[in-house]
Parts: structure tokens; C-alpha cells; sequence
């Protein structure tokens, strides 16, 4: 086909996947089981467009992973997770390790696998689904705790999974001891560059004035992707190099803030869009068949037991740390929530992919995993709104974060806050010389209704105001502090302890 053929048939799939996701969004259903359906009808059963390259298939789907690691990490609210991130660690890591096991030796015993593609299997199951996890929890009502933990994981497990799928898919698979030092040594690396380059990414934006705006949600995401490639050259884990490094930079003082998430947001949903098309390509709907027996007694081992006793060991090893304590409807919880999503089929394709792997039992595990994600993500996305009401888990809706939008004034050593009142802040009502700012700090102007004035002291601020604030750049956290505090709590903030973290 020629060049603009090919250009039209990409556009339909994008607006049709967008469109797909209202709907997805009304259901409850995950946009990927649309976008995987897309894929299909596009592929070889429905109009007939080939697509059987499993290499080609994991070295894009490795860079959509990584697009989607960097947008949850540019978009998650640190005072969000960060008192999950212990546990999430131990889910990332011990949980990973015993779902492994737990998928691993049922279907071995079950199934007559061998011990090596019972193993894949395993691995490839044993990563929950950033992008799955954000579209679908991001929506729930649920203790920040708890979805916070749930975030971090999804974030933080990939790499751990990557690696010993990895591992597992080599011609010379290393001893245990040999493997879990290299797991350690790959995290190690990845956690030391994404910290390192971070911080460093962040400064230099913070004090180079860019001409022009829109340069700044790209200079953000490349320099994610310097985390990710400057960790695999260094052979550590590229996954956790880049959303450790998309997290920090997305919670530090960085230039337009808000317009670098809200890009990242917009090309991670093209990169879930691109990624569950294909993978719905590279699926054989006339060999599935064979698979969906073995794949739903799979994925019940999965979702019965694997997952379930990965949050029993990991919370009970969080709890005799004294780290964390959770009670067992937040386990259950825990344990519904696991989704799979575009993770364990991308990394199927890489035994898929490998020489050393069996060609047959690697077409046998995508297949199986591809009905595993369908079927009990079809099961579990829509119940988790029902399951966490009847655990009790669900709370009233909160104020929605206050989103601070900044450009620097470089010549003046100041920042231009943007700040927009959301619907439910309690900004609503709370007068300007209320907000008691620092006084090398001002709101000199509000945007409301479309028009733009001068506030006065007695100002009543109101929903949808847009206020542009000017403040020294010394003073700039106070002043986000200040007035993320308003809105969650109101004027009276600091009486109730909150201090706008």
C-alpha cells in the first residue's frame, strides 16, 4: 500500500481507539481490551494485514512500556505514594517472587508444562499493569494508602519481571545465586541512575529559560529516556530508571509542570494505542483455541492463588518490619486488583523471540497469556468498583489536587504560578487576604468567566478561577504548599496539620 493509504489507516485506528475510550471510560472496561480488539480485526482474521514478527513486536512494545512508565511516573503525586512505597517494594520484589513460584509449580503439576516454560510463565504473569492500573484505580474512591500502594507497585514491579524473564529466556540461564545478583545488580543500577539523573534534569530546566513553552514537555520526557538508555547501557534496569526518574522530576520545581504531564499523558495514551493494536495484530485468533483451556486455569491459579498468596507473604514480611500493617479486606483488595494488562503480553513475546526457547512453547505461552489478559481482565476491571465498596474500602469523594502550573522569570529571580481552583477545592469562598502568602509573593491577577481582573484584598475566589500568582523564586515552594493546603482542608489548613505536601 501506498504511503498515504497507510497514513489513513493509522489515523482511523487512532480516532476510532479514541472514541473506544469513552466507552471503555462509561463501562468500566479497560481501554486495552478495545485496543487489543482493534488489533484483531485489523490483523490476520478480520482485513487480512500481517503482522508475525515477535522481535520486532518486543522492541517496540519494550519502548511503549517505557513511554508508559515515565507518564505514571511524570503524573503520580509523591505525598500520594510515598508512604506505600515500602510496601510496594516488597510487593515489586518478594511478591514477584513468590507469584513466580505459585503459577509456576500448579501448572507444571497441572498442565505437564516443563520446569522452564512453567517458569516463563510465571515471570511473564507475575508483573501487574501500569497503564491497566492507572486508567482504572485512578477512578476509584479509594484510600490513598491503598491505591497508592497499587501505583507504586505497578510502577516499580516491571523490572524485577523484565529481568527474569530475561533471565529465564537465555541460552545459559545463570544459578539461582548468580540470577539474584543479577536481579539486585540491575535494580541497584536503575534506582542510582534515575535518582541521578533526576535531579539534574530538573535543575537545568528549572534554570534555562527556554523560548518556547511547548519545549519543555520534551526536554522532560528526553530526559527520561536518558534514564532509561543510560541504565540499560550500564546493564541495569531501564524500567526503574526511568519512572524513579520521571517520578522525581514530575513532583520537582520544573517549568510548566502541568503542560509536561499533560503531554506525557497524551503520548503514553498513543503508545497503549499503537502497543495493544499491534499486540492484537501479532495474535493468531485460529490458534487461540488450544490455549484457552490451559489459559483459564492459569489464570485462576493466577488470580486464586498466585496473587493472593504474594500480598499474604509480602504484607506479613511489611508487618514484622513494622512498616506497614493491613488489614484483610485491604488484602483482599490487593489481591483483586492485581490486572494484567499490555506487560505479561509484551513480555511474552520475548521467549517468543529468543533461539534458546522452543518456537512452539513460546507461540503457546503468548497464546495462553493473550487469554489470560483478555478474560480476567474483562472479569476483574469492572468489579473493582463493586468489590471495593462491599470491602468497605471506598471513600467520599476528596477535594481534587490543586494542579500549579509555573514559568520562570529568569531576569527577575521569580516564578509566574498558574493555578487553576478545581471543582470541590476549598478554595471556593476563601478571600485573598486569606491565603496569608509570603510577602514577597502576589496574586496580581484572576481570569474568571473569560474575563481578567486585578483582585482586591476582599477577592472572594471562586470554582474555575484561573489566579496568576508572581512570587520570588526563594519563596515559590511556600507558596504551592500554601495554597494546596487551602484546598484540601480551607483557610483554617494548618489547625487541621495540613500542610500541603
Amino acid at each position: 500500500m501506498e504511503l498515504h493509504v497507510w497514513l489513513l489507516l493509522g489515523a482511523g485506528v487512532v480516532i476510532a481507539a479514541i472514541v473506544a475510550v469513552r466507552v471503555a471510560h462509561r463501562s468500566g472496561l479497560p481501554s486495552l481490551l478495545i485496543f487489543l480488539g482493534l488489533g484483531v480485526l485489523i490483523g490476520e482474521s478480520g482485513l487480512g494485514l500481517q503482522f508475525e514478527d515477535p522481535q520486532l513486536a518486543q522492541q517496540i512494545g519494550l519502548i511503549a512500556l517505557a513511554i508508559i512508565l515515565a507518564e505514571g511516573g511524570l503524573t503520580t503525586t509523591w505525598s500520594h505514594v510515598k508512604g506505600s512505597i515500602p510496601t510496594a517494594l516488597v510487593l515489586a520484589t518478594v511478591g514477584v517472587g513468590v507469584s513466580i513460584a505459585a503459577v509456576a509449580i500448579p501448572v507444571h503439576l497441572l498442565l505437564g508444562m516443563d520446569v522452564r516454560t512453567s517458569l516463563l510463565l510465571g515471570a511473564v504473569l507475575a508483573s501487574t499493569d501500569a497503564a491497566a492500573v492507572f486508567s482504572v484505580l485512578r477512578r476509584l474512591p479509594l484510600p490513598s494508602r491503598l491505591s497508592g500502594i497499587l501505583e507504586a507497585e505497578s510502577g516499580l514491579n516491571d523490572a524485577p519481571t523484565v529481568i527474569a524473564v530475561m533471565l529465564l529466556s537465555a541460552s545459559a540461564s545463570p544459578s539461582l545465586g548468580g540470577a539474584l545478583f543479577q536481579v539486585l545488580f540491575e535494580l541497584v543500577v536503575g534506582t542510582a541512575v534515575g535518582l541521578a539523573v533526576a535531579p539534574l534534569g530538573a535543575y537545568a530546566l528549572r534554570h534555562i529559560a527556554l523560548p518556547i513553552s511547548g519545549l519543555y514537555p520534551i526536554a522532560v520526557l528526553a530526559l527520561a529516556f536518558v534514564a532509561y538508555a543510560g541504565a540499560v547501557l550500564l546493564h541495569g534496569s531501564g524500567f526503574l530508571a526511568i519512572y524513579l526518574a520521571s517520578l522525581v522530576m514530575g513532583n520537582s520545581r520544573m517549568p510548566h509542570r502541568a503542560a509536561s504531564r499533560g503531554f506525557a499523558e497524551g503520548v503514553a495514551w498513543l503508545a497503549q494505542i499503537g502497543l495493544f493494536v499491534m499486540l492484537g495484530m501479532l495474535a493468531s485468533p485460529s490458534e487461540m483455541p488450544t490455549a484457552i483451556i490451559p489459559g483459564l486455569v492459569a489464570g485462576l491459579i493466577l488470580v486464586a492463588v498466585a496473587r493472593p498468596l504474594s500480598i499474604i507473604a509480602s504484607t506479613l514480611l511489611v508487618r514484622l518490619a513494622r512498616i506497614d500493617r493491613l488489614n484483610w479486606r485491604e488484602q483482599a483488595f490487593l489481591s483483586w486488583a492485581g490486572l494484567r494488562g499490555a506487560v505479561p503480553i509484551v513480555l511474552a513475546t520475548i521467549p517468543w523471540a529468543a533461539t534458546s526457547v522452543d518456537d512452539s512453547a513460546a507461540k503457546f505461552v503468548f497464546n495462553e497469556v493473550f487469554v489470560i489478559v483478555v478474560v480476567y481482565t474483562l472479569l476483574q476491571g469492572p468489579t473493582l468498583p463493586f468489590v471495593a465498596k462491599k470491602l468497605g474500602l471506598t471513600t467520599p469523594d476528596e477535594a481534587r489536587d490543586l494542579e500549579v502550573e509555573s514559568a520562570p522569570l529568569e531576569e527577575l529571580n521569580a516564578d509566574l504560578l498558574q493555578v487553576r481552583v478545581p471543582p470541590t477545592s476549598k478554595l471556593h469562598g476563601v478571600e485573598i487576604f486569606e491565603l496569608r502568602l509570603p510577602t514577597d509573593a502576589q496574586v496580581t491577577l484572576i481570569v474568571r468567566d473569560g474575563r481578567t481582573f486585578v483582585p482586591a484584598d476582599s477577592t472572594r475566589i471562586r470554582i474555575d478561577d484561573q489566579l496568576l500568582i508572581v512570587t520570588a523564586a526563594a519563596c515559590r515552594d511556600t507558596v504551592e504548599r500554601r495554597m494546596r493546603a487551602i484546598s484540601r482542608k480551607g483557610k483554617l489548613a494548618g489547625w487541621f496539620g495540613e500542610i500541603g505536601n
